[in-house]
């Protein structure tokens, strides 16, 4: 067996883009890295998501970082963390209540949402759009999803994306800031649960999931609430970031706004292909719980496997794979995981987006990025922190529903 390639994804700027990547790939499907195993292609990717002698990796992310505390004890119990029946169990709750003619009824509340904000843009000729569009319709979409009012977004929201600080190296500093966001969330958690038991209603996911739960004796009450959490966490920070690096992408090819303007029908494969161009989630951790070979690589057990569903996605074996192109159609993207942990709220956030993208298209003739957009380092969950765009907005600007 050849030696494997070595990734330091520990260098500082390291980018799964690069092309030290790119290089690695062209070598093997599989590299080493300081912090276990990175898998390269989009064959293998596709193959060991789906492998059950694998377990969700980051499950052990909080005891690696010493943490203490709420959140820390929160992610162990959560579904991100569980594996076997109790896992199947609570995921397909999950998935019953987030069935698709519900999301669907949500399409009406995105709509509004989105076009409220386009309005409040059209005034102007020049925004922040992490702050002035992305993160408030993030956190109104999950308001929407919960049956809150659309004016409690900015503390859901805010307490989500805190909660995010906890995934980067910086953990323990902080800490004390993300255990209070984790106590205020789970304490809404309870005050929903409180209110869908008495409401007896399936109009808002809590809800539903209690409705759901009735028959089934193996959740309790801290496994809902700790559902309900996730959820947030979750759907907040996907949108929030994938819309960002759409409306980038969108800068970088003005022709490809122009052509989704011209047929919004477009926008299911637009949001494909940003997710799959520039994900929010460069890479999919996992640990063997045995030792096994595969393709001619001896995994031991316990191994840390990082999944680079970003790399995978632009893997030659694909044949040309343009950066962006709205109208191709390419092979299927991880950018949403797969297997026994394939994301719960991928319909959601698909939903909830192609809302935000049909108003903005309806609103900007154009944009750029006007000033220093700042990103997060394309490594891990990433993600837009400032994009300061200016615009053109449509003279006859009138959204209308999708």
């Amino acid at each position: 067996m050849r030696e494997l390639p070595f990734l330091d994804f520990s260098e500082p700027g390291f980018s799964t883009k690069s092309d030290v990547v790119k290089a690695a790939r062209a070598t093997h499907w599989c590299a080493r890295t300081p912090l276990g195993f990175a898998i390269l292609t989009h064959e293998h990717v596709g193959q060991l998501l789906r492998d059950r002698r694998l377990r969700q990796g980051s499950y052990a992310w909080p005891r690696s970082q010493n943490a203490k505390g709420s959140f820390a004890e929160f992610w162990q119990r959560s579904l991100i963390s569980l594996e076997g029946p109790k896992h199947k169990t609570i995921r397909a709750l999950a998935i019953k209540a987030l069935d698709e003619d519900f999301v669907l009824s949500l399409v009406p509340s995105f709509d509004e949402i989105a076009r409220d904000l386009c309005l409040s843009l059209a005034d102007k000729r020049q925004c922040e759009f992490q702050t002035e569009f992305a993160m408030p319709f993030s956190g109104q979409a999950i308001c929407a999803l919960l049956g809150l009012p659309r004016s409690d977004w900015q503390a859901v929201a805010g307490d989500a994306s805190t909660l995010g600080l906890a995934m980067g190296l910086h953990y323990k500093t902080h800490e004390a800031k993300v255990n209070a966001a984790c106590n205020r969330l789970m304490a809404l958690a309870e005050q929903l649960i409180a209110r869908a038991k008495t409401q007896r209603s399936q109009q808002d996911l809590v809800g539903r999931l209690i409705s759901f739960k009735d028959p089934v004796k193996d959740i309790s009450h801290q496994d809902l609430i700790d559902l309900i959490v996730i959820m947030i966490f979750g759907g907040v920070d996907t949108t929030r970031s994938q819309l960002g690096f759409l409306i980038a992408l969108f800068a970088r090819y003005p022709e490809q706004w122009t052509d989704l303007r011209r047929d919004l029908r477009l926008v299911p494969n637009a949001i494909e292909e940003a997710i799959r161009a520039w994900p929010t989630t460069t890479w999919a951790t996992r640990e063997t719980t045995e030792a096994f070979e595969f393709h001619g690589i001896p995994f031991p057990k316990g191994a840390t496997v990082h999944l680079l569903v970003h790399a995978s996605a632009k893997d030659p074996a694909l044949g040309h794979v343009a950066e962006f192109d709205i109208q191709a159609r390419q092979k299927r993207h991880h950018g949403f995981g797969g297997g026994a942990h394939h994301c719960l709220g991928h319909f959601v956030a698909r939903t909830d987006m192609a809302s935000a993208l049909c108003q903005l298209a309806q609103t900007f003739t154009r944009f750029d990025i006007n000033g220093r957009a700042v990103y997060l380092p394309d490594s891990g969950n990433t993600s837009p922190e400032v994009l300061p765009l200016s615009y053109c907005v449509d003279p006859s600007f009138k959204p209308m529903q999708t």
